[in-house]
């Protein structure tokens, strides 16, 4: 059986490293699975997924000029379902929501109110009361 670029092929994992793992294929080929195309979740560690000697069915994706298989384990299943994006059609009115109207109007407050604080903190330590005097 001749290994091609979209075949899937059955075979053993004969090593794991911490960026895939290897697989012997039919003939007596050996091909790479990259930690990417492992699962398709995030895949900290490749032996939470497979370990030595596991057979495995997997997708051929590459072959190199110098032989490299590139293998996946994750383009042969189903795509997990997605949660939809945020609908922002949708109306965001929520009982006691603030909106954005009053929100700003409390923000614009507040910062008023900083300000003001600031101002005379500021002025009262510029000597504003008649600080020190020099001796005549």
């Amino acid at each position: 059986m001749s290994i091609e670029v979209g075949s899937i092929v059955e075979g053993v994992v004969t090593g794991i490293t911490n960026f895939g793992a290897f697989i012997e294929l039919p003939g007596g080929k050996v091909g790479l699975i990259h930690i990417s195309e492992v699962a398709d979740v995030y895949v900290r560690d490749v032996k939470d997924f497979l370990k030595e000697q596991d057979r495995v069915k997997v997708k051929v994706l590459s072959i190199d000029d110098r032989g490299k298989i590139g293998l996946s384990i994750k383009q042969l299943q189903p795509p997990a379902p997605r949660k939809p994006a945020n609908d922002f059609r949708r109306p965001m009115h929520r009982v006691g929501a603030v909106s954005f109207e009053d929100k700003l109007n409390k923000f614009l407050k507040d910062s008023d109110e900083r300000l003001t604080d600031l101002k005379r903190n500021t002025d009262s330590k510029r000597g504003g009361r008649g600080g020190a005097r020099k001796a005549e």
